[in-house]
């Protein structure tokens, strides 16, 4: 594992991105309702992003030809990840997919301005969504909040997980394992990995100028999880609603920075 630490310059150009990410998110807000495609949202991202002399990060991303026992992979398709209920993540935008009264949407936003990378998640409610799809979005924001707590330096990225885990299981909901949070730079996916599960006082120590990402993936029913024959969209193995936030946070000697904000 290479954690590659950044300067004080570095984060400002990672907070000019991640304020990118999180301006894109109010550009959207008004369009999550009833009747709007998924496909639609994913154009007015896109042309927000390049209007501002950005690349949108997810779209062609992670191409792998298969081989050695791994099967191929197209480029994701999307610039934006459209998530709705029982989807993960990497849910794939579709001019089929309509949005719904009472549907529940994660929304995954990644940029690339000036060379810097910027990433975030925000799961939306749709018109009148249930109580307990309310609730699950309630319990994982909170979550992402304890775990942006423990993002100290001095503490270990088990102490990240273990915050999430623990306050998401006494609310009688799951952490998906499969999926977790990364550093974030010039490179979307950087080392280290930030698992949102996991036992206090173990794992890597966190240090002041890490940037990474703080994700957790929260389901009503079981953690585990099924991929579709797209080979990108991650469902839950019960069919039961699943939800996400993200920020991206850099260490200090501190509370950790957020820099996906306006």
């Amino acid at each position: 594992m290479a954690v590659l630490l950044k300067s004080r310059k570095e984060v400002d150009n990672l907070r000019e991105a991640g304020r990118l990410v999180a301006e894109t998110f109010e550009v959207l807000r008004p369009y999550v309702k009833p009747g709007v495609s998924t496909d639609e949202l994913d154009k007015i991202a896109e042309d927000y992003i390049r209007g501002k002399n950005a690349i949108p990060l997810y779209k062609g991303y992670g191409a792998h030809p298969g081989g050695h026992g791994r099967p191929a992979v197209p480029p994701f398709p999307g610039t934006i990840c459209a998530s709705v209920n029982e989807v993960i993540c990497h849910g794939i935008p579709s001019t089929d997919k309509i949005l719904q009264d009472g549907d529940i949407i994660g929304v995954d936003i990644g940029v690339l301005l000036n060379g810097w990378s910027g990433d975030s998640c925000m799961t939306y409610g749709v018109g009148n969504v249930s109580a307990e799809a309310q609730r699950l979005m309630d319990v994982t924001r909170k979550c992402m909040d304890l775990g942006i707590e423990q993002a100290r330096h001095g503490n270990r990225l088990g102490d990240i997980g273990a915050a999430i885990q623990t306050y998401a299981e006494a609310q009688g909901f799951s952490v998906v394992r499969d999926l977790v949070g990364h550093g974030i730079g010039r490179s979307l996916h950087e080392d280290p990995n930030v698992p949102h599960y996991g036992r206090p006082h173990t794992g890597l120590r966190i240090q002041r100028g890490m940037v990474f990402t703080i994700e957790p993936m929260i389901n009503i029913g079981t953690y585990e999880t099924k991929t579709l024959p797209d080979r990108w969209t991650i469902v839950t193995a019960d069919g039961k609603l699943s939800a996400q936030y993200e920020h991206s946070l850099a260490i200090t000697d501190g509370a950790p920075e957020i820099l996906t904000l306006v």
